[in-house]
């Protein structure tokens, strides 16, 4: 079975920086993408950044030039370096992959359990 367990969610002030972290693990064959989306209260989930397997990333409008993804493929891991944050980046964030893994060996979605961050003085 897969699991995304994500790690550096907490408060910071306006300006501030976080970095979140997931790992993936399980009987995984092959990942293709990994990335990162969040939800505030009353919104829709959003995808905030992703980054496929040897490709290229991509951002949300409201976070480019402040955040960056990067990934580290030989440890199945995806982090999120958040700077310059403002109150309106206050959501639970959420790992998301595509993975290939046993016994299905097809690509299939997973979600890490949420965490949250709150950007506020």
């Amino acid at each position: 079975q897969v699991q995304l367990v994500e790690s550096g969610g907490g408060l910071v002030q306006p300006g501030g920086s976080l970095r979140l972290s997931c790992a993936a693990s399980g009987s995984i064959r092959s990942i293709w993408t990994m990335g990162w989306y969040r939800q505030a209260p009353g919104k829709q989930r959003e995808l905030v950044a992703s980054m496929p397997s040897g490709g290229s990333a991509a951002y949300a409008d409201s976070v480019k030039g402040r955040f960056s993804i990067s990934r580290d493929n030989a440890k199945n891991a995806v982090d999120l370096e958040m700077n310059s944050l403002r109150p309106e980046d206050t959501a639970v964030y959420y790992c998301n992959a595509i993975i290939k893994a046993m016994p299905t060996l097809r690509f299939e979605e997973y979600w890490g359990q949420g965490t949250q961050v709150t950007v506020s003085s």
